[in-house]
């Protein structure tokens, strides 16, 4: 039998929607011309002097992060009190809350006591906040909108499974399998200089943010190191352990390399082969990783962040000119005991943030690299008695010394229950008045996308924001992030 060796790009063209075959492909919104489109056009190859990287912090299970900030003037901070009733922090109460120490249009505002090193990295202009994001399809401007069904609201609003998936994909109409992080690399793969190696690092595994049409998740644990990453082999013991291993790497190779007739068959063996070879990349970029000075708390959190620094340290050994990381801190549906579980994992999320921008500074990549959270969505402003329940827009975290630091993107609601026309809820549900298309818009475009780039990493793009190639106006009631300078 021959041996064939053939490229993802090259699959692609080849095996149209055959290849691209597994359900990822069936539940996207996105049509083959697109990215038969996207796959032809030129990008600039990046240079080890070229180098960005993005770190996606999944808050699983819904944060309330109503409480993360909290507005302090006096007539805010009384309607965030009176709706929040027993789940409100006291302004007054240095145990409770951390003054900003800033005034944005006429406004005050804290954190929670427990984000002390958040509060420091916002006053050193290194962190802010985007306030009341959310999943959209589309712009809804109030209450009247959303309960007359003038505007399309996201499938399964409310639901964990499914805001969690939207956030993730940005596709709130469809239970897409296909994520931002995923369509970027889709697009701009070719900026790495070895094409095995993934654009997208993932700490935990399977992700739908980073799974693409043409490119998935590379996963590693952050205990991952040259010893243990990969296919092992035999023991140091057995006596013909040199031998046995050859044979080993070329049976799996031979297997690996033949032409299969069924294109199934010849995805899997090329996607072996391309695994095989990532592996020994890998285990090399390992071996040269420095051991980091910086100081990282003993939590699943922090070590994942560590491992993330130490990958980015070793890029050049990867090929990386553009990166692309996932983890997941999970346990955040608090539908009891809110402010004592926000105690115990708000300094958890605090702490390994400011030991991920310490280590970024030590390696010399702090201009590089922006962090931001996600969550499946933000909790009612009301009390069920000692938590809270499912909602909508709330308030999320970006970090790093490309943005404007000392900022809180977006508008910050009232939280008053009613006279609101943001609320559609007794419970307290906000709607959204920034949109997670908008906040990655802006990162894809400091990322290395192009505007005609954003159609396909962000399907409804159109609706929030016009890029070359929309076909409408900009919407009267947009108004830039303005995340980066």
């Amino acid at each position: 039998m021959s041996k064939r060796m053939i490229s993802r790009r090259n699959f692609l063209g080849e095996a149209s929607c055959a290849a691209l075959g597994s359900t990822a492909f069936l539940s996207s919104v996105l049509n083959l011309g697109m990215i038969n489109a996207i796959s032809a056009r030129p990008h600039i190859i990046g240079s080890s002097g070229d180098y960005k990287a993005m770190v996606c912090i999944l808050l699983a299970g819904g944060a309330d992060t109503h409480n993360f900030l909290v507005p302090t003037e006096a007539s805010e901070y009384l309607s965030y009190q009176n709706t929040r009733g027993a789940l409100a922090l006291d302004k007054n109460n240095p145990n409770h809350l951390t003054d900003l120490g800033v005034n944005i249009n006429g406004k005050s505002y804290a954190v929670h006591a427990g984000m002390s090193r958040v509060k420091d990295l916002f006053s050193a202009n290194k962190l802010s906040f985007v306030s009341n994001i959310g999943t959209l399809i589309e712009p809804i401007a109030n209450k009247t909108e959303y309960e007359n069904g003038l505007k399309k609201l996201p499938l399964g609003l409310y639901s964990h499974n499914d805001q969690i998936m939207q956030w993730q994909t940005s596709v709130p109409q469809s239970r897409s399998a296909v994520g931002f992080g995923g369509r970027i690399s889709d697009i701009l793969h070719d900026m790495n200089t070895i094409p095995n190696i993934s654009m997208n690092i993932s700490l935990d595994g399977k992700n739908r943010f980073q799974t693409g049409n043409q490119f998935n998740e590379y996963s590693i644990s952050n205990s991952t190191d040259e010893s243990n990453i990969g296919f092992k082999g035999l023991p140091s013991w057995w006596s013909n352990s040199g031998y046995s291993n050859d044979l080993k790497n070329g049976a799996i190779n031979n297997i690996v390399e033949q032409q299969y007739s069924n294109i199934f068959h010849q995805t899997m063996g090329t996607l072996t082969s391309q695994t095989a070879e990532s592996i020994e990349i890998f285990r090399n970029a390992f071996a040269n990783v420095v051991p980091l000075t910086t100081s990282f708390s003993d939590t699943t959190l922090s070590k994942d962040l560590k491992k993330m620094a130490e990958v980015i340290s070793v890029r050049s050994k990867l090929g990386a000119n553009r990166q692309i990381f996932f983890t997941t801190f999970g346990g955040w549906d608090h539908h009891d005991n809110v402010l004592g579980n926000q105690n115990n994992m708000l300094p958890v999320l605090s702490n390994a943030l400011a030991e991920f921008n310490d280590a970024l500074n030590e390696i010399g990549m702090a201009d590089d690299v922006v962090t931001f959270t996600i969550s499946d969505f933000a909790r009612t402003l009301t009390s069920n008695g000692n938590g809270s329940d499912h909602a909508w827009g709330g308030n999320q975290i970006v970090m790093g010394n490309p943005i404007q630091g000392g900022q809180i993107f977006g508008s910050y609601p009232s939280l008053a229950l009613t006279n609101n026309d943001l609320n559609v809820s007794d419970r307290g549900r906000m709607i959204p008045t920034t949109s997670v298309d908008e906040f990655y818009a802006e990162l894809a475009l400091w990322y290395g996308a192009s505007p005609n780039d954003l159609a396909y990493i962000l399907p409804n793009i159109c609706n929030f924001y016009s890029p070359s190639g929309c076909p409408a106006d900009v919407p009267s009631n947009y108004m830039p992030i303005g995340m980066f300078s």
